[in-house]
């Protein structure tokens, strides 16, 4: 995740819209994209088990979730779900305690244990393979956007699908107050968060889940007070793309 110019997240914005997926289509465009990813392109679940092309698990139901689409095209780029407990339900465990439990370490374990009503997991990223492709390589990759016409300035910003899934996520932390965050993540991945300021812990061993990873901890309030200015200002900007969103949803409730 490279740092974020303001001019490069100002054109994002003209090119791409960031929404908290609340209706029944918003959240079937969701569970599509991650089938395409996860199923598949990186095959890391079973393309049987999903015969309606729609990937999706126990822990969606208690999600929030976020997507970004191409304003254009209509798209779905990406996507980023926040998985929460149920209050002090000890019952209702998040995703890395119910399959990579024996890869935490036993102080985080305990650490989970009592704050289980601020602890969330940012799971489920995707990024659509035609969003993924970089300035210059051939256009016919695109499918579906090879008909459009588009600039220098929009196929840059592509870049920045995934940088702005993770910020929606972090987004919905600090709505919902739920400021210790955890995620399984590749074990190059923080390096490359730490170039924007984001400074996950390690909390536990690596594991092989999906390929190596580990996992990762990292507050709410460090990971708003350390990003660079530049991606400040990009989160910022979902940040109030997402907070009206919320405050109707849990009006709602």
């Amino acid at each position: 995740m490279s740092p974020v110019h303001v001019s490069l997240a100002e054109d994002f914005r003209r090119f791409f819209k960031v929404s908290l997926a609340t209706t029944f289509e918003q959240k079937q465009a969701v569970y599509r994209l991650r089938y395409r990813v996860y199923c598949e392109e990186l095959e890391y679940e079973p393309a049987t088990s999903f015969p309606d092309k729609l990937e999706c698990d126990e822990f969606d139901e208690r999600s929030l979730h976020c997507l970004v689409i191409h304003r254009r095209s209509g798209l779905a780029a990406g996507c980023v779900r926040l998985v929460r407990t149920r209050d002090d339900q000890s019952h209702a465990p998040l995703p890395i305690e119910k399959h990579c439990a024996h890869s935490l370490d036993p102080a985080t374990v305990g650490f989970m244990k009592h704050n289980r009503g601020t602890i969330c997991e940012i799971s489920r990223l995707a990024v659509d393979g035609r969003f993924r492709r970089r300035f210059g390589e051939d256009r016919s990759q695109l499918g579906e956007l090879d008909a459009l016409d588009m600039c220098h300035q929009e196929l840059r910003t592509f870049s920045l699908v995934a940088t702005a899934s993770f910020m929606a996520a972090t987004a919905l932390t600090e709505l919902t107050g739920c400021h210790h965050i955890f995620a399984m993540m590749e074990v190059f991945l923080p390096k490359v968060l730490a170039r924007s300021g984001l400074h996950f812990e390690r909390a536990g061993k690596e594991i092989d889940y999906h390929g190596w990873r580990a996992p990762y901890f990292i507050t709410t309030q460090s990971a708003i007070e350390h990003m660079r200015p530049e991606l400040k200002e990009f989160y910022l900007s979902i940040y109030e793309n997402l907070a009206g969103s919320y405050a109707d949803l849990r009006h709602a409730c």
